[in-house]
């Protein structure tokens, strides 16, 4: 906990403010919206791109900035255009997969442009990614004659914690890598995170990280917990979180963030009352 009030409320989207379903529920709405109103400033920071958070911001009424991308791009849902992008470097993207391939012949590879998206035909269909648009299939070296946002990998057997470790091993401090809910590792450039994203938003707003609530539930969403004054992991999050003993709340399906916000939404009443 922190000594300074909280201003901003941070919030990753999968497995934490959304449902296992994929929806946000009326109480979890309602509190972001009684959030707001109560003057506090709200940021959805996500590995989804730009064009998948706005929907959800819309829902929820939410204006401002958002941190998409996993931090790779930040994004601006007033005039829905992104303001700042971080691509993988060219010659850093052709070695990763070079050296992966050869190691990993299995792997298959997809790619986030920001605005489309690509994909080996090994590469499952990622449904939530993808988003109703119709991905370019093609060889990844093909895929990357263009500046691409994230790289994605795929194993068919490997679980994704250990592709993880794997990519981890090869690439070193060259690139940025982590993974979410989904069923591959996510390889952006080198500094990449929702830290680095809700940093750029802080400076922006004039926001003390001390005074930032952020939750999360997945290993991409610890260097945001960590940046913040207070971090607080879902009920259901990934053991990698637990094991920082950050502060829980209930799962995403029993509202967890609803909870912990509806309480800082009478907190800060009941002081403007007194």
């Amino acid at each position: 906990m922190t000594e300074l009030p909280i201003q901003l409320i941070a919030s990753d989207l999968d497995g934490t403010l959304l449902r296992n379903d994929g929806t946000v529920s009326k109480r979890t709405e309602a509190a972001v919206r009684a959030a707001v109103a109560a003057g506090f400033k709200v940021v959805l920071a996500s590995g989804r791109p730009p064009r998948t958070v706005q929907p959800i911001a819309d829902q929820c009424g939410l204006k401002g900035l958002a941190v998409c991308s996993n931090g790779a791009i930040l994004y601006d849902l007033d005039r829905r255009e992104a303001i700042g992008h971080e691509h993988v470097p060219q010659e850093a993207l052709r070695n990763i997969i070079a050296r992966l391939r050869e190691r990993e012949p299995s792997v298959s590879f997809a790619t986030e442009y920001g605005h489309r998206v690509g994909r080996e035909p090994g590469f499952p269909h990622p449904e939530t990614w993808v988003s109703g648009l119709d991905p370019v299939i093609d060889d990844i070296h093909a895929l990357t004659t263009d500046a691409i946002i994230k790289l994605a990998i795929h194993h068919p057997d490997h679980a994704v914690e250990k592709l993880a470790e794997l990519v981890r091993a090869i690439v070193g401090n060259e690139l940025s890598v982590t993974f979410s809910g989904m069923h591959f590792v996510e390889v952006a450039a080198a500094g990449v995170s929702k830290a680095l994203g809700l940093a750029r938003v802080c400076e922006r707003l004039g926001v003390d990280a001390k005074q930032v609530v952020a939750f999360g539930d997945m290993p991409n969403d610890l260097a945001m917990l960590a940046f913040v004054g207070r971090g607080v992991a879902v009920g259901n999050a990934h053991p990698d979180v637990m094991a920082e003993g950050y502060e829980t709340t209930a799962t995403n399906d029993e509202d967890g963030v609803a909870r912990v916000i509806e309480a800082l939404v009478k907190s800060r009443g009941a002081k403007k009352a007194g």
